[in-house]
């Protein structure tokens, strides 16, 4: 049962006194009661709030250095990696630090999908967490732009072109993201501004969605409500505990690639300054961005592609109202784990289809003559497994999981909690 804490330092008391903020911190993240079964699983969402107050720090420190201009902002970097001192420390703990906030991020989206974390009371907590992830995309995106070497240059050019395909308003946006004619120096100036501000927006979004959390409680893997202090713990130290342990386990990846492989999960061709007039040979996005890259590209027409690809996000908000099973983990059904694996390896393989060349054949099925009479191979390419997928992708969503909410056999639920993780005499 929690209680009103007693400050016995004289300055806490007096300021908790007018402002309770101590006492809020105490209720909230000392004693906030939390399920007792939890697995390790739950521990992401903390670590993604340390991994993004990492990402805000070196972003402002690295802001100091840097020079928001297209005769300058390569060579800024550089002088950032070689002269500042533990400039390449900075440099390189934030552009990691992306790559590690979206696998952070991925597997806290995916731990939702597989135990329903977005089922009633918590569809909006889930919003959020989504809304939270499309402001990720789009800081992400802008500080890709930001080095100015040849990938940024063509990545910049080649998404905001997109906008162009959007009816009327189209080359409007594209103006307006731009800043003029081209991708050019008011471009570079617009995405540094906005890649310093928006991520303290998603430190605004951050707190609503940790609000949003604490009002009805975590979900668990059992998917059930708490019914009594049998069932819950404080979450310090329990739950605490758990979080350094796996934040210790993070930092240890984390720091391997920065000091040992700092460059694995760039481009190479983003360590040559942009040259408007040299097209590299595959224009590829971050990795994180690769499946619905594939997405994009699977489909011909560039109007319906867009919308694919924004599609593709934007389908996760109705989650809650496209899975409508009263059960909400799936280790109580299993055909939702089955097609939620499914989905897993569908998502892997939309990552490879948007890291390759689309008409590079995968699986030669024979030869055939082409318009110049010239003997050429045919069979599986890249963009037909890329369309393959993405029409299994959307159908996992729009037509598997209603059918599944009204035609599955789930398995009994557990009475309680405790019923499962305490022996049968004291549960």
């Amino acid at each position: 049962m929690s209680t009103d804490p007693q400050w016995k330092n004289p300055v806490i008391r007096w300021v908790d006194d007018r402002l309770p903020i101590f006492t809020y911190m105490d209720h909230e993240y000392q004693q906030f009661p939390m399920p007792r079964n939890l697995n390790y699983f739950w521990n992401f969402g903390a670590l993604a709030s340390i991994v993004l107050v990492v990402m805000v720090v070196t972003g402002i420190m690295l802001a100091m250095q840097y020079t928001p201009h297209v005769d300058h902002a390569f060579e800024s970097l550089e002088r950032i990696r070689r002269d500042v001192n533990y400039g390449w420390l900075l440099r390189y703990v934030h552009a990691n630090g992306a790559a590690f906030f979206f696998i952070v991020v991925y597997i806290h989206i995916f731990r939702g999908l597989y135990y329903g974390s977005y089922k009633a009371p918590r569809e909006l907590l889930w919003i959020l967490g989504l809304v939270i992830f499309l402001l990720m995309m789009a800081t992400a995106f802008m500080g890709y732009v930001l080095p100015w070497g040849q990938m940024s240059f063509w990545a910049a050019t080649v998404i905001t072109n997109l906008f162009g395909a959007i009816p009327e308003v189209g080359d409007f946006l594209v103006t307006i993201l731009w800043g003029g004619f081209s991708v050019d120096n008011p471009t570079l100036n617009r995405f540094f501004s906005l890649h310093y501000l928006l991520p303290f927006l998603i430190v605004g979004v951050v707190i609503m969605h940790m609000w949003a959390l604490h009002i009805p409680g975590s979900n668990n893997p059992l998917g059930i409500d708490t019914k009594g202090p049998q069932d819950r713990v404080d979450f310090h130290p329990y739950h605490t505990a758990k979080d350094l342990f796996v934040l210790s386990i993070l930092l240890i990846l984390f720091m391997g690639f920065v000091f040992y492989a700092p460059n694995y999960m760039g481009h190479p061709d983003n360590y040559i300054p942009a040259d408007p007039l040299a097209t590299p040979e595959h224009i590829v996005p971050e990795w994180y961005f690769l499946p619905f890259y594939a997405i994009l590209r699977s489909i011909p027409d560039k109007l319906m592609g867009v919308i694919a690809m924004f599609g593709s996000i934007l389908i996760l908000f109705a989650m809650p109202w496209l899975d409508r099973s009263p059960v909400r983990s799936a280790s109580f059904r299993p055909l939702y784990r089955f097609f939620f694996w499914i989905l897993i390896v569908t998502v892997v393989v939309l990552g490879f289809v948007g890291a390759n060349v689309p008409d590079d054949i995968i699986l030669q099925l024979g030869t055939k003559l082409n318009e110049e009479g010239v003997v050429v191979p045919y069979g599986i390419t890249w963009l037909l497994v890329g369309q393959v997928f993405t029409f299994w992708y959307f159908f996992h969503f729009i037509a598997v999981l209603p059918l599944l909410s009204r035609m599955e056999t789930t398995r009994p639920l557990p009475e309680s909690i405790s019923q499962s993780v305490l022996p049968k005499e004291t549960a």
